[in-house]
């Protein structure tokens, strides 16, 4: 079985000899790009597990990118963790606006990212779409459509069904509206973007009498994510 890759996209070569040599040395392939550009040949010839992607790109930047990578069917299931010196708030909105998975501001320790780079990868692992999944006194039998919380059974639409199953197979991620509702809707569904929070209300007022409404958090300015950790 060949070794994952991830596909290093970094301008500056200090960083991109840093990033390669740390690595390399924790067992992963490397493929490296100066620019989107060539990132996307990395893309077609790598196949890569993971995306690393700095901020500031000559050209189109990497928010501006990432935001591409989610467009397109081919790429959008590619973790991507953005690297930034950018540490205010609104930057780091608008990065995990763009898609990307997780946001690690420069300078950081090679600990730090690896531990980061695992988690992400875990958070996007393959799940088997009939396994019964249960988190934190919440569980989800997609077989029988079945929602217990706490011990008593949650009565659910079909559409919250399908949000929450989505949201409890891919915990700790924040997704924006728009990708919701191409995840949930689907990609061909004509529907607003306020659709989303109806249907959030209406699954957080189902979870809340079983005390299990807290594990659907709003990401103020950016969207949604399911999670057991208090952020």
């Amino acid at each position: 079985m060949a070794t994952p890759c991830i596909c290093v996209v970094e301008d500056d070569p200090a960083v991109r000899e840093m990033l390669r040599f740390l690595l390399l040395k924790d067992g992963w392939q490397v493929c490296e790009a100066v620019d989107t550009v060539e990132a996307d040949r990395c893309l077609t010839q790598h196949h890569p597990t993971l995306i690393m992607l700095d901020w500031m790109l000559p050209g189109m930047s990497g928010v501006q990118y990432a935001r591409k990578l989610a467009r397109d069917e081919a790429t959008r299931e590619i973790p991507v963790i953005m690297l930034t010196a950018r540490g205010e708030e609104e930057d780091r909105v608008r990065g995990l606006e763009s898609g990307v998975d997780d946001y690690v501001t420069k300078p950081f320790s090679p600990r730090e990212l690896l531990a980061r780079i695992r988690a992400v990868l875990r958070r996007v692992a393959p799940h088997d779409g009939n396994e019964r999944i249960e988190i934190d006194g919440l569980s989800l039998d997609p077989g029988s459509h079945r929602v217990i919380a706490n011990n008593e059974a949650v009565a659910l639409g079909a559409k919250e069904l399908r949000l929450l199953h989505f949201l409890m197979t891919h915990t700790d991620r924040v997704y924006t509206r728009s990708q919701l509702l191409d995840r949930v809707w689907g990609m061909n569904a004509f529907v607003e973007e306020r659709t989303v929070d109806v249907y959030v209300r209406r699954l957080r007022k189902a979870l809340e009498r079983h005390k299990c409404d807290q594990l659907i958090q709003t990401v103020r300015g950016v969207g949604y994510r399911f999670s057991s950790q208090v952020y």
